[in-house]
């Protein structure tokens, strides 16, 4: 303890210096943490787990959203199938089926089944029966709703269509967050599309060991007619379907790496002028009686105490950031909320320590290395 209130009191006698450094800090981290988020929130969207049971069934050899088109009286053929729990139709009309970072997603749905299909979903602010009871009503997500400045009771329009804000919802799933849910019959009629036609089918399943058995029946099925499908189980639906939005983000990870080389070089430079100013200090300290190991050890604390507030500074601002602004990546009509984690947060802290504990290794071997009488006489 003794030593750490040394160091941080060697840190504040350069205030300038130790000031930009902490800044340089924070901005690499800030940029690190930024990665990490839109990695942490993919993984979050692809990577299947034990709990998954919904099926996504999509028009075969078909992608955005436009141009998938199937009959809306297969619904009855898919909920017969043994080991199908629930079924619903949706319509969906999107401003941009490419990569974007503004992405509007309508999705038509039943009204009186979407909170029975979707028990996740919560309405934070309105009214799920408004919902229910107005032609043109609409539940948007929370995230889409504060990128927009929506409120219950505005009037919203984009991709076309005209809609009344009748309520707000948070939920379980990111992807509800950023959507807006209107009457599948008020879509269907105002994207030009026409009743009876939809755009795929979610269909949840008993238990996750029956997502491929269920899939295959489904396209078996719907083989020969004349609009075949190709059924997928959700998260592999979207690791498949946004290829584009994947490939932009598994870019960034080049980012983040040159984010963590960044910030070891500048903790080590930094660390290692300090070292080279104070070569007549540290050697006033050896005759006062410390140790080679206790100075060495005030060096390496100098270099952690640099990375932990720097990193502090630009993990909990990327975080705030992200929560802030309410970022989010969509492609083919599928939207990806990059959202702040504690996972990520920590994890920064934790790189942020171990950069400055890496990069006050070298300087602290040099501030005890140099002989007694020769740093006494620099």
């Amino acid at each position: 303890m003794k030593l750490a209130i040394l160091a941080l009191k060697n840190l504040t006698r350069n205030r300038l210096r130790s000031l930009l450094t902490i800044l340089g800090v924070a901005a690499g981290m800030f940029l690190y943490a930024s990665v990490q988020t839109m990695q942490h929130s993919l993984a979050v969207a692809t990577e299947s787990s034990a709990a998954d049971t919904t099926l996504v069934v999509y028009r075969e050899n078909r992608f955005c959203p436009a141009t998938s088109r199937l009959p809306e009286h297969y619904l009855s053929t898919i909920e017969n199938i043994p080991g199908v729990r629930q079924v619903i139709p949706i319509q969906i009309a999107v401003n941009n089926c490419g990569a974007s970072l503004d992405v509007i997603t309508f999705r038509g749905v039943p009204p009186e089944t979407l909170k029975n299909y979707n028990p996740g979903i919560n309405v934070i602010d309105g009214s799920y029966d408004d919902f229910v009871n107005q032609t043109d009503g609409a539940l948007v997500g929370q995230h889409l709703a504060q990128r927009r400045g929506l409120s219950p009771g505005d009037k919203f329009e984009a991709v076309g269509v005209n809609v009344t804000v009748a309520g707000i919802i948070s939920s379980d799933s990111p992807q509800d967050e950023n959507v807006a849910y209107v009457h599948l019959p008020f879509l269907q009629q105002a994207s030009k599309i026409g009743l009876g036609i939809v755009t795929q089918f979610n269909v949840k399943v008993e238990s996750a060991d029956q997502l491929q058995p269920i899939a295959d029946q489904i396209d078996e099925t719907f083989k020969a007619d004349q609009q075949p499908t190709n059924t997928r189980p959700e998260k592999a639906f979207f690791a498949e379907t946004a290829k584009q939005m994947i490939e932009l983000i598994g870019f960034t990870r080049w980012l983040g790496l040159g984010a963590v080389f960044a910030v070891l070089g500048l903790v080590a430079n930094s660390v290692l002028l300090i070292v080279r100013g104070r070569v007549k200090e540290t050697a006033i300290f050896q005759t006062l009686g410390f140790s080679r190991l206790a100075i060495g050890l005030m060096v390496v604390i100098e270099g952690i105490l640099l990375g932990l507030v720097g990193g502090l500074i630009g993990v909990i601002g990327a975080m705030a950031f992200f929560h802030f602004k309410s970022f989010t990546l969509g492609n083919e009509g599928l939207t990806l909320a990059l959202t702040p984690s504690a996972t990520v947060t920590l994890t920064g802290l934790g790189v942020a320590v171990a950069l400055g504990l890496l990069a006050s290794l070298y300087p602290a071997w040099k501030a005890t290395s140099r002989p007694l009488v020769q740093s006494l006489n620099s």
